[in-house]
């Protein structure tokens, strides 16, 4: 939040030609090694998908339902996370992959890929946690901190917090449509509704395949497979909605006013995306499974370089953090999940969470640059 950090002077300029020395090597050192990995990634989903599907034909037998439901929601995370996000983010256009680009890559979620990388890679990547700029600070409906005028509507937020994990891909499918704006006159309601129909021929399509089709094709098993289909889709849903809270809203994550943005050096942007991010502690497995945005610092550092990078380049950054004086934020999963309900539901109720002093002067972390 706001002000809850006040550093000593830093070299912010040091800290980024540091961290521009750490890009530029894992630039320079992409090779076979990334390529195999995003190949037998995709590789290994695919078959988890497919596994996961034959399985719930046999869906007359609960072990196998359990079994089939199981792969298909672990093809659904890896599919979303580890692989369409960071497809998209173009980590691994380098590849130069017509099949692996982010110009070609669609994903199994209800938000168009061209949208989502308008809302996400723009918006969010360049303005994050900037207060006015990114809208990504309590997705235009819920208050996460303080700074946000109180309205009795968020005496609601943590039961439709509760509904957006749920169907979170709808939830930023409609959030990405920017509607908010149309009244305002920011945004071109022909622009709007075109968007929207894009939206509803994706959420059109995947009702057909996952609650339509294959349960059609199950014959008998109908209603297994449906109801498997449905648990993976809402099991995905809560998965991204908890790791994705976990690296932006915990505790520690702080929140910017838009002067901050004012002369804004690559030093200032990434001390920003530094302050602005928390981490979730985990094994090589966990952070797979999260798209490797359990390393969410290292992410918004460094979007578009390879997720498997992340794991590599994480103890050098936060020896540079160290060496700088600047707060290198994570923690377990359970702690950072606590920490998100407890703000969500904290700041449902109106008043500030606890005094807020002023954010340190833009100033003070250019003073040693």
């Amino acid at each position: 939040m706001p002000g809850t950090f006040h550093p000593a002077p830093v070299d912010t300029e040091g800290f980024g030609r540091e961290l521009d020395k750490i890009r530029d090597e894992v630039l320079a050192s992409l090779g076979e090694r990334d390529a195999a990995y995003i190949r037998r990634l995709i590789a290994v989903q695919r078959k988890l998908e497919l596994s996961g599907r034959a399985l719930l034909f046999a869906s007359w037998l609960p072990p196998a339902w359990a079994a089939g439901t199981a792969a298909l929601a672990v093809a659904k995370i890896l599919e979303n996370m580890e692989i369409g996000h960071n497809v998209l983010h173009g980590q691994w256009d380098w590849m130069r992959d017509p099949k692996i680009h982010s110009t070609t890559w669609e994903w199994d979620t209800a938000s168009p890929a061209d949208q989502w990388k308008h809302s996400h890679n723009f918006v969010h990547h360049t303005w994050t946690n900037v207060l006015g700029k990114d809208r990504d600070i309590g997705y235009s409906a819920m208050r996460i901190t303080p700074e946000q005028p109180w309205h009795p509507i968020y005496l609601a937020q943590p039961f439709y917090n509760a509904l957006l994990a749920l169907f979170f891909e709808y939830g930023i499918a409609i959030y990405d449509l920017e509607l908010e704006r149309i009244p305002s006159g920011r945004k071109d309601p022909k622009e709007a509704f075109a968007q929207a129909r894009a939206v509803a021929a994706k959420i059109r399509r995947q009702i057909v395949k996952d609650y339509i089709a294959f349960p059609l094709l199950a014959g008998p098993a109908f209603l297994p497979v449906l109801l498997g289909n449905l648990t993976a889709n809402l099991a995905r849903n809560v998965w991204a909605h908890t790791i994705i809270f976990c690296g932006h809203f915990p505790e520690g994550a702080e929140v910017f006013t838009e002067d901050r943005l004012e002369n804004e050096t690559r030093g200032e942007w990434y001390v920003r995306q530094l302050l602005g991010s928390c981490n979730i502690d985990g094994g090589r497995l966990f952070h797979i499974m999260s798209g490797n945005l359990s390393h969410q610092i290292e992410h918004h550092l460094f979007p578009d370089l390879p997720s498997n990078r992340y794991a590599e380049i994480a103890p050098r950054v936060r020896a540079l953090c160290e060496r700088f004086g600047l707060p290198y934020t994570s923690g377990s999963l359970a702690r950072q999940v606590g920490s998100v309900w407890k703000r969500v539901l904290r700041l449902a109720l109106p008043g500030p969470s606890r005094p807020s002093a002023a954010e340190p002067p833009a100033s003070t972390l250019k003073a040693a640059a």
